[in-house]
């Protein structure tokens, strides 16, 4: 299955309305629970590969090391600073789609291990990378420099824009009823989007 098909499956999961079956103890509920976070991570990367496939770019894989972890890493050829933007934030693009629709309902009261595992794997990575760009530590490779790069902005402030929907969306998973984190992540997540055009 190409990354690309797979990123669409995915992304037909998170849009699927009904609960997850009833799951019977905890047992039952953790594998679904890590497959919803497994594809939340599948989204996030295959987002990259599809961008860069739509804009030319080409696809590789490298190796990178992070905290004396080595994993792999997709990269592509060099592009335009708008391109650059663009394939960099498209993980946080895919996680902000599937975020809306995932809150779109009462999360929080349903038994929905496969949809809580998604949500909790896309709110832990937009941490992990804001930490990132906060300290400015992390592979060379990682996407919040990458947009500051190509927006010619400090790292801290996309930093504080992808971690900045994630807080107003955990609010909005304990509140549902809430509406103003509600419209704050929306403009924050749009504000990271309309950020490409100072990328140029």
């Amino acid at each position: 299955m190409s990354l690309p098909l797979a990123f669409a499956l995915s992304l037909q999961l998170a849009a699927a309305t009904a609960d997850d079956p009833p799951a019977t103890g905890r047992a039952k509920a953790w594998p679904r629970f890590l497959a919803g976070a497994a594809s939340g991570l599948l989204t996030h990367e295959a987002s990259h590969v599809f961008f860069d496939l739509a804009t030319g770019a080409g696809i590789g894989v490298k190796r990178v090391d992070y905290a004396g972890l080595p994993f792999p890493a997709i990269t592509h050829d060099p592009m335009g600073p708008r391109q650059e933007y663009l394939i960099a934030q498209a993980g946080f693009l895919a996680q902000h789609a599937s975020n809306e629709r995932l809150l779109s309902r009462d999360l929080r009261k349903t038994r929905a291990p496969f949809h809580k595992g998604w949500l909790a794997m896309n709110l832990g990575t937009s941490a992990a990378y804001a930490w990132a760009a906060f300290t400015r530590t992390g592979p060379a490779e990682r996407d919040t420099r990458a947009m500051a790069e190509a927006a010619r902005v400090d790292e801290p402030v996309i930093g504080a824009l992808v971690l900045a929907p994630a807080v107003l969306d955990a609010w909005r998973y304990a509140r549902p009823e809430a509406k103003a984190p509600r419209w704050l992540s929306r403009a924050c997540k749009l504000a990271l989007v309309l950020l490409i055009v100072r990328a140029d």
